[in-house]
């Protein structure tokens, strides 16, 4: 009794799939692969270096921190939001705009639309601060 069975040659098996590995190397390297996309997670780090910054400092004249003297009350607020913008943006890169908003109103510019924005919040005993960050 015969084997009438067709069997391919195992060297003609590894020769198709070297083929189609070298195709598949090659078309990746002739398209390419996409960059990611870096600007967003990048502004949030900038936003969170910010927010600690000024989560750090000392207070100008009352309370625990900077940021909880400036939120402190709407008083506080109006008093210190120059001293705020100018620190922010002595904190920040030349290249970044900026918005600190607190309970009590907010500095910096206003975010233009469809902008990659970065941002990062900061919670005191008074309520919320949050910057946000994008490149201008």
């Amino acid at each position: 009794m015969t084997d009438e069975r067709g069997q391919l040659s195992l060297s003609l098996v590894e020769a198709g799939v070297g083929v189609v590995f070298l195709l598949a190397v090659s078309m990746g390297f002739a398209l390419g692969v996409p960059a990611p996309d870096t600007r967003e997670p990048q502004l949030d780090r900038y936003a969170d270096d910010a927010a600690t910054v000024l989560a750090g400092e000392p207070p100008r004249h009352r309370g625990t921190t900077r940021l909880a003297e400036i939120i402190a009350s709407n008083e506080t607020f109006q008093r210190e939001r120059a001293a705020l913008d100018r620190r922010v943006e002595r904190i920040l890169p030349d290249n970044l705009m900026y918005r600190v908003e607190t309970p009590h109103g907010a500095v910096g510019f206003r975010k233009p639309a469809d902008t990659p924005v970065g941002s990062a919040s900061v919670t005191t005993a008074s309520g919320e601060v949050t910057l946000r960050v994008w490149y201008a």
